[in-house]
């Protein structure tokens, strides 16, 4: 399935997210924590994007930024190409560092901001690394609670405005700031942050149209299917006995199954990867692999496009699509 062109416009605010190619380290010592932050500050002086919060884990990171003139797509192409290739040359490596394509999700400012800041900067405590955010190193937080912007960084006036009662910001602003962080220490992962309309946006629907109106990209039209469904479907067309989709054994049959189920899921239902990996208790590495290796063999073998348009035929017909 083709991917979606990412959403441009200055003043978009995007949360960014990256992972190490099959789960690796992308960071092994300080020094590559400080190197990407580096040419982060570099392609920051570059682009003149705005950031407001990050966190760099031993193999993922997350950004909140706003871009200006420059798109999300080039200044992330950049920096990742960059810190790539200075890794692959610092550690003899080769092949790919980072999974894929970066996630980069659209999000309300006024109405996420904080609460997806506060989220951030706890991911190592949710991760067990630290007790507590002030305790690890590489995330924007110290910048926060500590009153101090050593390096210009981080944009910290805009989120700290949400916390002031006044247009100045004081000390007592970065402790109701860290106050607001720790209140949510006990919170663990917010799926609720990742359930997004159409796939890209997080926030109200007078933000999406707002968006639309500034820009020539489409939303898609999704049918409400659920996976169950979508297995039985396919496993009465295939010929594959249900059980062969959830056994815990490498059996072909139910590998292939089990792609066909994901691919179909994305593209008719907008179900996310994570989600049919959950729905098979399988590594959401897997999943993605099994249904990239479809969609190769699409272009190629009419006998298996003729029955993937069969599929989408008999769990679509007489439906209504409607917009996520």
């Amino acid at each position: 399935m083709a991917r979606k062109p990412r959403i441009h416009f200055s003043g978009a605010c995007y949360h960014v997210v990256a992972r190490g190619n099959r789960r690796q380290k992308i960071f092994l010592q300080e020094s590559d924590y400080r190197m990407y932050l580096r040419f982060l500050k570099e392609y920051k002086q570059q682009c003149r994007f705005i950031l407001f919060a990050y966190i760099l884990m031993p193999d993922h990171f997350h950004f909140l930024l706003e871009v200006n003139g420059t798109p999300l797509s080039r200044l992330m192409q950049g920096l990742q190409l960059r810190y790539s290739r200075n890794f692959n040359l610092k550690y003899r490596k080769k092949g790919h560092l980072f999974q894929g394509r970066y996630q980069a999700v659209l999000y309300e400012k006024e109405a996420y901001l904080p609460e997806l800041s506060a989220y951030i900067h706890l991911n190592a405590v949710r991760s067990g690394l630290v007790n507590d955010p002030g305790e690890y190193p590489w995330s924007s937080y110290h910048e926060y609670v500590e009153q101090e912007n050593k390096d210009g960084l981080v944009d910290t006036e805009h989120l700290l405005q949400h916390f002031s009662d006044s247009d100045s910001v004081s000390a007592e602003t970065h402790q109701k700031y860290e106050t607001f962080v720790l209140g949510k220490t006990s919170e663990g992962h917010r799926e609720d942050y990742y359930q997004l309309k159409d796939g890209f946006f997080l926030g109200s629907d007078e933000f999406v149209n707002s968006v639309l109106r500034k820009t020539d990209y489409r939303p898609s039209l999704n049918y409400d299917i659920s996976l169950d469904e979508i297995v039985s479907t396919t496993s009465r067309t295939m010929n594959i006995p249900v059980e062969m989709f959830y056994t815990p054994s490498r059996n072909r049959q139910g590998a292939l199954g089990r792609s066909v189920a994901g691919y179909l899921a994305r593209k008719l239902a907008n179900i996310r990867v994570k989600s049919v990996a959950g729905h098979f208790e399988r590594d959401p590495v897997v999943i993605s692999q099994g249904i990239n290796k479809l969609e190769k063999r699409l272009l190629d073998e009419k006998e298996i496009k003729k029955v993937m348009t069969r599929l989408e035929k008999d769990l679509t017909e007489g439906r209504k699509r409607k917009r996520v």
